[in-house]
Parts: structure tokens; sequence; C-alpha cells
């Protein structure tokens, strides 16, 4: 399972104080409030900063973090991605998980014939769609509903599927 995950990519600097303007990768946007600490992925290294202050910008997140005193310094930020260790990741309910330990698994059908590859999810506001890439370059959409998802077993990377929803 990943140690990190992304929750958002700084897209441009806010204000000349050195914030940074945040597209978040959360369900929950209030999430930040909650954090103390990111890293943000920088030429190919994670660099830590404390968290000052946080403002909520309609969809998006501004951020002031320790040591980015200007919008110069804050510049050299756009395009990177924040992440967050996994202990410092909210604690899921029950039959929840994060996408990051997801994708990549093995979609196999309840017969166990495998489908494919989980490549994406996307959510659709009233449930989760799973993007299956098969082994001849096609895709196959899976609801995340109980009646399409029989199983989902993260250690093993695998999720068993209804077959009616593995057909082309």
């Amino acid at each position: 399972m990943k140690e990190y995950f992304e929750i958002g990519q700084i897209v441009n600097t806010h204000g000349l104080k050195g914030y940074v303007k945040v597209v978040p990768y959360t369900d929950d946007i209030q999430r930040f409030s909650e954090l103390k600490r990111v890293y943000i992925r920088y030429q190919k290294k994670l660099v830590e900063f404390d968290i000052e202050k946080v403002k909520y910008l309609k969809n998006m997140v501004s951020l002031k973090l320790a040591g980015i005193e200007n919008i110069n310094e804050a510049e050299k930020y756009k395009g990177c991605y924040l992440v967050i260790k996994r202990e410092d990741a909210r604690k899921l309910e029950k039959d929840t998980y994060f996408i990051a330990d997801l994708i990549g698994s093995r979609v196999v059908d309840d017969q166990e014939n495998l489908l494919g590859i989980l490549e994406d999810i996307y959510n659709t506001g009233s449930n989760d769609i799973y993007v299956v890439q098969t082994s001849d370059g096609k895709q196959i959409l899976i609801p995340a509903i109980k009646s399409a998802i029989y199983a989902i077993d993260v250690n093993q990377k695998k999720i068993v599927v209804n077959q009616d929803y593995g057909r082309n």
C-alpha cells in the first residue's frame, strides 16, 4: 500500500504573500483545515511544509505554507503535487477505500475470469465509476454499487464484480 497520498495540485499563486492555490483531490475540501503539514513533490523529492493558514475559494484551496513568504517563492511550486503521509489521512468507514489503494487492482468477475486492471475512478456524484482497462485496450465502466462490486481485497489488489458488468 502507498505510504503517501496525493491530496491536490498547486495550480497557481494567490496574492503576494506566498499563498499557493490548490485544486483539491479529496471528497471533502474542508479536510485541509484538519492538516498540520503537507509535503510538496518538487524535483522528485518531498519537501515538508507546516500549514499556517487555509482559505477556501469556491472549489479550490489557498494555503499559506511556512517558509514560503512571497509570490516568487510560491511560483516555483506551480504544477507540483501536495501529498500527505498515510498516517495523516482520515480513518475510513467500513467498506470505503483510498483510491490510491485500488488503482492497479486486478478486476475479475464472480467466475474468476480476469476482466482487466482498474485504471481510474470517476465520481459522478451519486456513485463512483471504476474504469477497467482490458488486455485488448478497451475500457469497461463499472458502477461502484453493491449489485456490481461483490468484494474488494486491497491487500491482494483484487476486485470481484458481478459478471453481468464485465460484458462489453
